[in-house]
Formats: structure tokens, C-alpha cells, sequence
């Protein structure tokens, strides 16, 4: 890896890392679609399944979070909201494994599918990607997991660049669980009064404290 000054692995702001693709200008009403068809697996007995494959697919190549399907199950069944929390967290990391051996072994022989047709996967994403793992690639694996920033793109770069798979296992761990768990506990704590607030500012609250824990993780470091 080429010498340079180390740079901030605080997460860049939305707009540096969009998700926008070919697929998505062409097609402007398709995550609509799947965001209804998502959320209507909350209806069915098939809600639990539904949350880990989608949990599981949203880490390599899947456009819709499954914290919409998450809340809509906890809001249906608050005492179940850290139940359903494990299981996006589990799928969630389960699925960034694949999108690491995605970038390790299959990337030259795909990487243009996934540029055309994969949201927030684009040639600019990997380079901001990639210096960010320059500067810390725990921290920057461990902010994408618990923000906003599409954690695919960090997912299938880490194997791309070669990032270990223990340091993407346990900081996706810690970024995912805090994510999904910070869901459950609102839920748990506010009841289903809070379900407006969280579809609407949820995003924008962890980006916020994504970027406050990853502040804090650094000045330890610096401190000790």
C-alpha cells in the first residue's frame, strides 16, 4: 500500500457516497416497488424469513435496508424487537462475508455489472472507499455498517482491496448490532407511537451518532 498521509475515516457525507446507478435514472419508481414489496412481508407468516434474507442480501447487492421490514415486525410485535434485531444483525454480517468474497475472487470478472446496475456501487464510491481503508479500515467498515452509506460498497471493496476478514466480521458486528439493536430498544422503550419517527429521522440520527462514535473511537486512540 503506498505511503501517504493518513487521512479521516470519519464516514463522508451522503452525497459523496450516492447511491445512483444507470438502473436507478432509468427506472425511478423501482425502489418504490421494492420498498412496498418489502415491507409487505410484515403482513405474512413469512416476516421473520423474509427480515434475514434481506438483511442478508442488502450487505453484497440489494438496494432496500431491512430496517424498514425490522420495525414494521417490532412495531406488530414489540417484545420480539431485539429477536428481530439479531436476526438482521446475524444475516446482515452473514451477508457481508459474501460481498467480501464477492470482491476478493469474482470483482474483475463482474466489477461492470455491478457498477451498472448495483445502487451506490460506482467506480468514484470505490476510490473514496479506498482511501478511507487507507486511513482505518475498521472504522471506516464499522461507520458504513451503522450509517445511512451503503454498506455494500464497503462490503465487496474490502475483499477488493484486500482488507481482512476478521477486521470486516467484527466491525460489521459492532455496526450492524448497534444499528438494528438501537432500533429495538426504541421500540421497546417508546412503544409503536414511535414508528413515524423512526421511518423518518432514523437515518439521520445514525449517521449523526455514527460519526460521533467514530469521533470517539478515534480520540481514544489518540488519548491512550
Amino acid at each position: 500500500m503506498p505511503d501517504q498521509p493518513p487521512t479521516n475515516p470519519t464516514p463522508p457525507p451522503d452525497d459523496a457516497i450516492a447511491p445512483t446507478s444507470r438502473a436507478a435514472s432509468r427506472r425511478p419508481h423501482l425502489f418504490r416497488r421494492m420498498y412496498d414489496w418489502v415491507l409487505s412481508w410484515a403482513d405474512t407468516p413469512y416476516g421473520t424469513p423474509a427480515l434475514a434474507v434481506i438483511s442478508f442480501a442488502e450487505s453484497s447487492f440489494f438496494p432496500i435496508p431491512p430496517d424498514v421490514l425490522q420495525i414494521a415486525l417490532s412495531i406488530a410485535k414489540p417484545r420480539r424487537s431485539f429477536f428481530y434485531a439479531a436476526v438482521s444483525t446475524a444475516s446482515s454480517v452473514a451477508g457481508a462475508v459474501v460481498g467480501w468474497v464477492i470482491g476478493a475472487a469474482l470483482w474483475h470478472a463482474i466489477s461492470s455489472f455491478f457498477f451498472d446496475y448495483v445502487p451506490g456501487v460506482t467506480p468514484e464510491n470505490f476510490e473514496i472507499v479506498r482511501r478511507q481503508y487507507e486511513a482505518n479500515a475498521f472504522l471506516a467498515i464499522f461507520a458504513a455498517a451503522f450509517t445511512p452509506i451503503p454498506f455494500k460498497v464497503f462490503t465487496i471493496a474490502a475483499g477488493a482491496f484486500d482488507i481482512s476478514l476478521g477486521v470486516l466480521i467484527v466491525a460489521a458486528t459492532l455496526g450492524r448490532g448497534g444499528r438494528f439493536f438501537l432500533v429495538a430498544t426504541t421500540i421497546r422503550v417508546f412503544g409503536p407511537t414511535v414508528k413515524d419517527i423512526l421511518e423518518r429521522y432514523f437515518e439521520i440520527a445514525t449517521l449523526i451518532l455514527g460519526v460521533l462514535l467514530v469521533v470517539g473511537f478515534m480520540a481514544i486512540k489518540w488519548l491512550f
